[in-house]
Formats: C-alpha cells, sequence, structure tokens
C-alpha cells in the first residue's frame, strides 16, 4: 500500500493494524514522515507491535497491538534526510540507477501503446534520448508529442516529429530545458564560465535561489555541464562545447604555432 506523505501517528497505525502476514508496505518519500510516526515505526519494525493511545491527558492509556509479520519498503530521493536510526533499521539499502536510453525506449513503446498512438522506433528513441534517464519525464515528453503529431501531422510519431515537436516544448538534444539552458547561458555569457555564486546565477536568469539550486543543477552537475566549487559554480569544458561557445583565452582557429613557422 502507499499513500500521501504520513504525518500523525494515528493514521500510519491505521496502516498497520490493517496489514495482514506477509503484505507489503510501501512509504514513497518516507523521509517527510512526521517524527511521531516515525517513533511508531521503530516498534512496529523491530517488534511488530504498536501502542494505541485510548484517551487524553493523565488518563490516557497505551494498548499494544500485535502486528503481523510484513515488510517495509521505502522509497525516497533524499536519502540525506532520513533520520540515522530510521535508515539503519532497513535491512537493505539500495539504490536506484538512471534509466539507459534503450531501456527508456520500451517504457515510450510501452506507454505509446496504452494511449493508442503510433510511434516509430527512431521517434521513441528520440523521446527516450531526452528524458534524463528518468521514465515519469519520458511518459511527459511523450504525451506532449502526441499532441503536436495530432495537430501537425497524421498522428503518428516519427523523429523528425519529435524533433520538432521537442523544440517547441524547448528541450534540447541532451534533454536540457528552458531553466537548464538559461542558467547555462547566463554562467558562460554573463559571467564568463564562472565561479559565480548561486544567488547572483539565480538573480540572472529570474529565478529563485532554491529553483536553480534544486531543479536545475542536480541534472547539469550529472551531465558534467556544471561544478559547485567552494568559489561559487563553475561551467565545464563539456558546457561551452554543447552551447557551441568558445571559453575566453582559447586561441582562435588559425592562430597555433603552425601558422607561425609555416610557409
Amino acid at each position: 500500500t502507499s499513500g500521501p506523505a504520513i504525518q500523525h501517528a494515528g493514521d500510519l497505525a491505521a496502516i498497520l493494524s490493517s496489514l495482514q502476514e506477509g503484505e507489503v508496505l510501501f512509504l514513497d518519500e518516507i523521509h517527510r514522515m512526521s517524527r511521531p510516526a516515525e517513533e511508531m515505526l521503530y516498534m512496529a519494525m523491530e517488534d511488530f507491535r504498536v501502542d494505541v493511545i485510548v484517551g487524553k491527558g493523565p488518563g490516557a492509556t497505551a494498548i499494544p497491538l500485535e502486528l503481523p509479520p510484513f515488510t517495509l519498503v521505502g522509497a525516497t530521493t533524499r536519502a540525506g534526510l532520513l533520520p540515522p536510526p530510521l535508515r539503519d533499521r532497513f535491512g537493505f539499502t539500495a539504490h536506484m540507477e538512471f534509466y539507459e536510453p534503450t531501456e527508456l525506449e520500451r517504457v515510450v513503446h510501452r506507454s505509446a501503446s496504452l494511449l493508442d498512438v503510433g510511434i516509430e522506433a527512431d521517434g521513441a528513441a528520440e523521446i527516450a534520448g531526452r528524458s534524463r534517464g528518468t521514465p515519469r519525464i519520458a511518459n511527459r515528453l511523450l504525451r506532449r508529442v502526441r499532441d503536436y503529431a495530432q495537430v501537425k501531422a497524421d498522428g503518428r510519431i516519427t523523429r523528425e516529429i519529435a524533433e520538432a515537436a521537442l523544440a517547441v516544448y524547448e528541450v534540447d538534444a541532451r534533454g536540457l530545458d528552458r531553466l537548464d539552458r538559461a542558467v547555462l547561458e547566463a554562467l558562460l555569457k554573463l559571467f564568463g564560465g564562472g565561479p559565480v555564486g548561486l544567488s547572483t546565477l539565480a538573480v540572472a536568469v529570474g529565478e529563485e535561489r532554491e529553483t536553480v539550486e534544486e531543479v536545475a543543477e542536480p541534472f547539469l552537475v550529472r551531465e558534467g555541464l556544471l561544478a559547485r566549487t567552494p568559489r561559487g559554480r563553475v561551467a565545464t569544458p563539456a558546457a561551452w562545447a554543447h552551447l557551441g561557445l568558445v571559453p575566453p583565452g582559447s586561441p582562435a582557429p588559425g592562430n597555433g604555432q603552425q601558422d607561425l613557422f609555416g610557409a
């Protein structure tokens, strides 16, 4: 089972008490769980029981409720926010890697069949290559390309249609969107590739500091286009190449030693 973030221990107690033996409880975004619910979960994981509080004030009574053996699976994209006591109680911790483009192509083909959309292999490959290794993004881009194909073409997704549609939605060949490119362009064109502080960079692109740091930067860093240093954000050579720009101080074509000593 899964649902919205559990904020109250009573909500968790209701879920735990309804479990049958051998069932799996899946808690998404487990780092958002409230502290009282978290402490109740400790007892459930260690002793397979919870204490249900009956009454209020001095007359409140804790009634222990035995739980059948169950499996708990927690998922989070921010493992660093998990309290160590909670993280250490899990018997196994795994890290999910991003999908490869070939794997995302299978996701796109399956989603297209569910949406009853015709798609060619090269069209699926184009969408998969711009999906940042994430099925959720692949499905979102597929829906937008489908909309474009139905309005501007015969409804079938080819490479040409996918390229044209994703250009409209400002998603480039590497998967960078409008914000990603704005951050890179500001870093390169306004600040010469850095280093520049995060707050200054955010002002330059007209976004909040948290938006740049949490939304744009993780992908840019993962792609090797931006580096975080103690002095600020710095563009990598790959960033200059991706935007087709020449780093400051680079020799211009034709000005090397061969020209100096050539005939």
